[in-house]
């Protein structure tokens, strides 16, 4: 049903290689717009008050006419008096206005970051295997923590910024039409210098900051990989300190350099703003004393003029600097979105014909013409089939690249095969929701994964609700319950970080236990002993036996030791299953497993 599947290609690297020039993309403005949507009542609220916030703004040199031209000439400090507190009382209500408009920004802003964390993150969780495989972590945790980041500022302040300073500009160019067309005329007459070259500038800061978080992502993955507990100790052991600050340094000052581009970029623009924020005030005094003087414009609205190019001036300034942080923003929304749009883990949809969500299942396995290839690589199994009936234990050996994790991996659905079908008790995987097949199957690898936290918590992942005689149930049966009630703290002990205060024997035992209170109906063993001594091995294989039982389990082992008394044992070489029986029928079948045997056992 589901042959010639093609398997997933790390994609993922190509598309965000670095060396490959950048497609232009058009933003995404209803996209990054939808992210406010569930804060429009408040995003509501921040416009009223941009909006009397810029009205109250134009109390000031409007009132100045009037004291300038009426109360101040005419000695009328009553006047005086009032035009002077209306000014007041317009600056106390703005700033309170002010103070309330930043308490909604910073609602609104933090939010949309709450909102853009979680859902990176859950969607990140949702990936395919093959995309961490063929991804550094260090990228990742780059976009889903740094840039994120960076975008705060563009929702906490720069959209608002932008929206506040053209809600000045439009309504100061009203007032001033209003006071003296003439003026108005030419005060205007230099904006379009002051935006025109917006532009280009800002497709050339978009290039330039696409780089830079590119050059980022290689940071932080070296960071990411010699700053770990496994990177560090590979570092040190090889003694690579030299190497890792020289290949560190170089990256630094690639990025250091992209940076000085990055702020040079527009700095004859934003030179040619400064100097305009100076020349049109001088051409409005030079044009407005000469209508003083020959046409009877009086003073008051020369001086009110002056001001009032304050509030058109100094906000276009703003937003001409703005767009370094929008283009800036632009290219971090683009890279959030990318991952955004990536291919998740299949969707699990249940019809009415195909109704396959079991409750509970007997354990049967069963691969059929089973294949499956590695992106750039020779097929891993070729045309597979086996069957383990429920409660089995049925062990998989053969040489390294034989392609014994492969089938540990196909089952649970990390990967898809390429072609054929799995099933378990006659439902094909391919129609069981992930959730579902994966709550009935237990995992124990030879890398077991524990959590900076105490040893409850990280037993209670497994099964959250689980009681404390539960937990103590199943490292009783794990043989480490002793040795956890031996330490200072107990279950409340911290591991440390990948739990490396405790030994490898402790921490696959952990693993156990927690694959126990789990309580799956199939068990994957892949390679869960290789890796520890004789001694930490018996403790290890007595510790299996209760989880082994009444479980169908699928055991990958090099060492032999682990799976003589397995009911069916199947001989891998070269993605095929080459034999297949007890131990005591292949040892007298006398081929590869034999073999095996022999290199292990009698050299």
């Amino acid at each position: 049903m589901f042959s010639g599947r093609a398997p997933v290609h790390l994609m993922w690297s190509k598309m965000f290689d670095p060396d490959k020039p950048e497609m232009a993309k058009p933003v995404q403005w209803k996209r990054i717009g939808l992210l406010f949507l569930p804060y429009w009542r408040e995003e509501l609220q921040v416009l009223v008050c941009v909006f009397f916030v810029s009205l109250l703004g134009l109390l000031p040199p409007l009132l100045g006419v009037f004291l300038i031209d009426r109360a101040i000439p005419n000695k009328d400090f009553n006047q005086l008096s009032i035009l002077v507190g209306a000014m007041v009382a317009g600056a106390v209500l703005s700033s309170l206005i002010g103070v309330y408009q930043g308490y909604l920004n910073a609602f609104v802003g933090e939010g949309i970051m709450r909102d853009m964390r979680v859902r990176m993150l859950s969607h990140m969780h949702r990936m395919p295997l093959d995309f961490f495989t063929g991804t550094k972590t260090g990228e990742i945790m780059n976009r889903v923590s740094n840039d994120v980041d960076s975008i705060n500022g563009l929702v906490s302040g720069t959209l608002v910024s932008i929206i506040t300073n053209l809600s000045v500009m439009v309504t100061t160019l009203i007032t001033i039409f209003v006071l003296d067309w003439r003026l108005a005329i030419l005060s205007i007459f230099l904006l379009p210098l002051m935006v025109l070259p917006m532009w280009p500038v800002g497709r050339t800061l978009f290039r330039t900051r696409t780089i830079t978080r590119q050059k980022r992502d290689e940071i932080h993955a070296i960071e990411q990989e010699t700053l770990s507990v496994s990177g560090i100790l590979l570092l040190k052991s090889f003694v690579r300190e030299g190497y890792e600050r020289d290949r560190f340094y170089k990256l630094s000052s690639d990025l250091m350099e992209t940076e000085i581009k990055l702020a040079m970029v527009g700095r004859w623009f934003m030179a040619l703003i400064a100097a305009m924020v100076i020349v049109g005030p001088a051409c409005v005094w030079l044009y407005g004393g000469w209508l003083c003087i020959y046409k009877g414009l009086t003073i008051g609205i020369v001086v009110s003029f002056i001001a009032l190019l304050g509030r058109l001036y100094a906000p276009a300034a703003t937003l001409a600097g703005v767009q370094n942080q929008i283009i800036s923003a632009l290219a971090v929304f683009e890279r959030i979105f990318d991952y955004l749009d990536m291919d998740v883990e299949r969707v699990d949809s249940t019809t009415e014909e195909n109704p396959l969500s079991p409750t509970a299942v007997s354990g049967r396995v069963r691969f059929q013409s089973v294949s499956f290839a590695y992106p750039e690589r020779d097929l891993a199994l070729d045309s597979i089939t086996f069957e383990v009936a429920p409660g089995q234990v049925v062990a998989f050996v053969g040489p390294s690249g034989a392609g014994k994790t492969t089938v540990s991996m196909l089952l649970p659905g990390f990967y898809q095969p390429t072609a054929g079908d799995i099933y378990i008790d006659d439902l094909n995987v391919q129609e069981i929701p992930l959730a579902t097949l994966r709550s009935h199957i237990g995992i124990v690898t030879q890398e077991t994964y524990l959590f900076h936290d105490t040893i409850m918590n990280n037993l209670r992942y497994a099964k959250p609700d689980a009681t404390d005689e539960e937990v103590y149930r199943a490292t009783g049966a794990a043989n480490i319950h002793e040795m956890i009630t031996g330490l200072e703290k107990g279950y409340d002990t911290v591991v440390g970080e990948r739990g490396h205060k405790l030994s490898g024997g402790e921490r696959q035992r952990l693993a156990i236990a927690r694959v126990l209170l789990k309580d799956p109906k199939i068990l994957i063993l892949d390679e869960a002993t290789s890796s520890l001594d004789s001694g930490n091995e018996a403790l290890i294989q007595k510790a299996l036996v209760p989880l082994m039982k009444n479980r169908t389990s699928l055991v990958i082992a090099h060492r032999l030791s682990t799976v003589l008394s397995a009911d069916l044992i199947f001989v891998m070489d070269g993605g095929r299953i080459v034999e297949s029986g007890t131990h005591a029928e292949l040892i007298d079948q006398g081929g590869l497993y034999k073999s095996l045997y022999d290199k292990q056992f009698l050299h």
